[in-house]
């Protein structure tokens, strides 16, 4: 009867904001509807300038090639290198592609020639994607002449690639389990945080404390109605999801359920821990952004963890986001069952039961 009561107060206490009861839905619908778009790493339109030194037929041809291509924005042909370093410095050109004179008959000949690609590498990505589109299409260029007297050529590889899991390597499927997360980590791991410092800084809390009502009540009061709003709000993302971008799980959507109870239960006992060690709203605001830039830039959401230092991917293996961020790509892509993710759920089960014991012993209680 005193868990009903204490639930009754948050929830009075909750809808008591004007603006909260409406984050929890606008929050959700912001992530999923523009950040799917915002957060590609998709290179495309890089900003390309060709020095044409051969001006042949596959000079010209290899240049329409790049013209055609969505990943290249072709802004002119030039005639000099240094017309195009001017161009690049002044931040027209991103990529720089200079072809030599006897391109087309060297091409003719050995089946190979030279070019000269400079890319500007302030994006290091950019750099990195634009050298390798520039060699795929290199190596899709065909003969230059069809003659039996030339020399044999060497025979490629041909490659037959079968993209698994994302067949259209759509980058916003990639992104959207992620920041399925991300909703999650925000909702209910702040709120609980701030909840309990504006009890503090309110001095409603002191009411409670000279109450009979254990620690283990007040504690579990505080996290039952974050539960059920992250609830909602990762059952909005998957409606949204489904909506605008035709995204279904892969796996059982009751897999999913199961994991997202288990990274509740850790971040919102993060967010008590934090709220009982502060003082302030202050505080437990700037604390808690601390945390979080750590479990975002570590999840594995923007760069692969297994890319990262060895000292990084230790850390990243105390973070509970990398934990379910894989869970929802691979539950979403790749249909994988409870059985494929003993390890995730081994490692949110126990963060979640620290987390939350350190909660309870963490809250100091004064009768």
């Amino acid at each position: 009867m005193v868990i009903k009561y204490l639930l009754e107060k948050e929830w009075k206490q909750f809808f008591r904001h004007k603006f909260m009861p409406k984050l929890v839905v606008i929050f959700p619908l912001m992530i999923m509807v523009f950040m799917p778009w915002a957060t590609t790493l998709d290179i495309r339109d890089i900003n390309t300038v060709v020095v044409d030194h051969d001006v042949t037929e596959t000079s010209r041809q290899f240049t329409r090639t790049i013209n055609a291509s969505s990943y290249f924005l072709l802004q002119d042909v030039v005639a000099g290198y240094d017309e195009a370093i001017d161009m690049m410095e002044f931040g027209d050109a991103d990529l720089i592609l200079e072809i030599p004179a006897g391109f087309e008959d060297e091409y003719a000949q050995t089946g190979a020639a030279n070019i000269l690609v400079a890319i500007n590498t302030v994006n290091t990505t950019k750099g990195v994607l634009g050298r390798a589109y520039i060699q795929m299409l290199a190596a899709q260029l065909p003969p230059a002449v069809e003659d039996s007297a030339a020399p044999a050529l060497v025979p490629k590889m041909e490659m037959l690639v079968k993209n698994m899991y994302n067949p259209l390597l759509d980058y916003k499927y990639t992104m959207i389990p992620g920041l399925m997360v991300v909703v999650i980590v925000l909702l209910c791991g702040f709120m609980p945080a701030a909840n309990v410092v504006e009890e503090k800084e309110l001095g409603t809390i002191e009411q409670i404390n000279v109450t009979p009502v254990s620690k283990f009540s007040f504690i579990l009061a505080k996290l039952i109605p974050y539960w059920l709003i992250g609830l909602l709000a990762i059952t909005l993302c998957f409606l949204l999801a489904w909506l605008i971008y035709g995204l279904t799980p892969a796996g059982s959507l009751w897999t999913i359920y199961f994991f997202t109870v288990l990274f509740i239960l850790t971040m919102s006992g993060l967010g008590l821990v934090i709220s009982n060690k502060s003082s302030t709203m202050q505080q437990a605001t700037f604390v808690m952004f601390f945390f979080v830039m750590i479990f975002l830039m570590m999840c594995g959401l923007f760069t692969p963890v297994r890319s990262m230092p060895d000292w990084a991917q230790s850390i990243a293996a105390f973070t509970p986001t990398k934990y379910m961020v894989d869970v929802m790509r691979n539950v979403y892509l790749k249909g994988s069952s409870l059985a494929d993710l003993q390890t995730e759920m081994i490692a949110l089960s126990i963060m979640a039961v620290l987390l939350n014991v350190w909660a309870i012993l963490s809250y100091r209680k004064s009768s």
